[in-house]
């Protein structure tokens, strides 16, 4: 009331004054925008309606999808009680609906003055110089870099193979990751055809490793990371043997640091936001380290799908689905019948939050669907430049 008290009495003001105006000239600019500024009764009446419209329609949606999200944490709590237990999952056992997409009125934009916000800080994401810089300052390391992107696509290769991926999956899996072209030290958002372009994550990579990612491989790969370069040390001789034998000695300083806090994802989350877990996610840009966080990246999933009696050879698609989501979401994925992946929602395998951001799930909204979508982008993105260079590497 005093607000709307304050603004009649401003508008009997500047009336007041425009009577004063010699031979009625034409009101100045800036008082005749103030006075366009001053919303109508009826303007202000027509926002509260389109307000309390808006407002309910997005309790009742809330209310719904509240329901639905809660209704998708207990199936999948009664998938992973099963698995446990060694019990079948069956249809029964997932959410066979789609989850609710809000489709009710927009907020309304207030016709009256509102008080500025400041706007929300954006949070900074650390990009390839950053993990570098990092390396260089925390641990005195510089990651030895490719001569040339072929050459690093063999190292890859080589160890992909020996550690027994498949030249499909490995292909299939940098194709859909990286669009087919990507580099070693490709980050997520970042690209040199689109300038100003920025990251939208620390994903890094053949197989985008986040920072997280690459202090998880280390704390618990990183004793065969060191036999594979205590293997190529004791190959070499003379400067290569030297600087093998100091990059050992970083590895080990970095490994010590990403054991420092228990074997869980968020404590090594919190190790991967320090600077020195932006170092240690600089060994993905190293020659000799970089393959192996990468295949340790998939094999970890691998292994896991073996562990839990699936003998099958996964496809790469199977594997992305793991990649993407975490082996245990995956793996339920990679181990359902075809005739229920043709009726179960991609929302069982999402949080709320995700699902929401995420248009492929949304729109490819089975796991039938999920899965074909991302077996087209593989077979477009083979036939690219760089990763025909991989597969002629195997």
């Amino acid at each position: 009331m005093i607000r709307r008290c304050h603004q009649i009495v401003a508008g009997a003001l500047l009336l007041a004054s425009l009577a004063d105006v010699p031979g009625g000239a034409a009101a100045p600019a800036s008082f005749a925008g103030a006075m366009a500024q001053v919303p109508s009764p009826a303007a202000i009446a027509d926002y509260r309606r389109k307000l309390k419209a808006y407002q309910e329609a997005r309790a009742a949606f809330e209310q719904e999808a509240g329901a639905y999200w809660n209704a998708i944490a207990e199936k999948r709590r009664v998938r992973n009680a099963k698995r446990r237990d060694r019990q079948p999952v069956s249809l029964d056992d997932y959410v066979l609906v789609h989850p609710p997409l809000y489709d009710g009125p927009e907020r309304p934009i207030n016709p009256e003055p509102e008080e500025e916000r400041s706007p929300r800080q954006r949070k900074s994401i650390p990009v390839v110089a950053d993990f570098l810089r990092a390396a260089a300052q925390q641990f005195q390391f510089a990651p030895q870099r490719p001569r040339t992107e072929i050459d690093f696509k063999r190292a890859y290769a080589s160890v992909a193979r020996a550690y027994g991926l498949t030249k499909e999956q490995a292909v299939r899996v940098y194709s859909f990751e990286t669009g087919g072209n990507g580099n070693h030290d490709m980050q997520s958002g970042l690209s040199s055809s689109r300038p100003g372009s920025r990251a939208i994550s620390t994903a890094i990579g053949y197989n985008q490793l986040l920072t997280t990612n690459s202090v998880e491989l280390l704390a618990e790969q990183g004793d065969d990371i060191l036999r594979a370069l205590g293997q190529k040390a004791a190959r070499s001789s003379g400067p290569q043997r030297a600087a093998t034998e100091r990059k050992i000695a970083v590895v080990k300083r970095m490994m010590a640091y990403a054991r420092s806090v228990p074997d869980t994802w968020s404590a090594h989350q919190k190790l991967a936001d320090t600077p020195k877990g932006w170092a240690i996610h600089a060994l993905v840009l190293d020659i000799d380290v970089g393959p192996l966080l990468q295949t340790h990246k998939l094999l970890t999933s691998v292994i896991f799908a073996r562990n839990k009696g699936y003998s099958r050879p996964l496809t790469a698609a199977e594997l992305e689905m793991m990649n993407l989501t975490g082996d245990g979401t995956g793996f339920d994925m990679v181990t359902m019948p075809q005739a229920m992946r043709e009726r179960v929602p991609t929302a069982n395998f999402f949080q709320r939050r995700g699902y929401e951001r995420n248009p492929v799930a949304i729109r490819h909204n089975t796991v039938a669907k999920l899965l074909a979508v991302t077996n087209a982008r593989m077979d477009s993105n083979s036939a690219k430049p760089g990763a025909r260079e991989l597969a002629a590497a195997f």
